[in-house]
């Protein structure tokens, strides 16, 4: 029997694959919720309700993703009833983004389900693997950040110094 390709054993391609795990477990986790939710739409949901009237831009940034594609997403929640776009007060030309009251109760129905999902993600490790796996991960994005065509840009939530 042939020993498996290199491949299998390099850090791109586990990461790709975990991508897709965890991808297909928040959506099995949303079906069983019957709500039709992706993981980039909560993020975007979850940094909104933290930074009420949040700009795209800046949103983009929060949650590490690139603005092109960011339209599309807030389209299809603003499509859902789950968000709003109004004019800045600051800069008319802008929008800023705010949860609808239904945005605010399916965020908050679907947060301890999320929460829950993350254990069945890394499904084969214990709590200790868990943790030091999540603690190297977080360690290798932020070193990498600005190699990323979308970096983390975190904002702070309303209310913190």
């Amino acid at each position: 029997m042939p020993d498996r390709p290199e491949i299998y054993n390099m850090a791109g391609h586990l990461i790709r694959r975990l991508h897709q795990i965890s991808v297909a477990v928040f959506a099995d986790h949303m079906a069983r919720e019957g709500v039709e939710l992706t993981p980039v739409q909560f993020a975007a949901l979850s940094a909104i309700r933290a930074q009420p009237g949040i700009d795209q831009a800046t949103l983009a940034g929060a949650i590490a993703y690139d603005k092109a594609t960011l339209g599309g997403v807030i389209d299809r929640l603003e499509g859902k009833g789950l968000i709003v776009r109004t004019v800045s007060p600051q800069d008319r030309r802008a929008r800023v983004l705010g949860l609808t009251e239904e945005g605010q109760a399916l965020f908050a129905r679907m947060v301890p389900v999320v929460r829950t999902l993350q254990t069945d993600i890394l499904s084969g490790l214990n709590e200790d693997e868990r943790e030091t796996l999540l603690a190297l991960l977080k360690k290798t994005t932020e070193a990498g950040n600005e190699k990323s065509r979308a970096p983390l840009r975190p904002v702070k939530a309303r209310g913190q110094g």
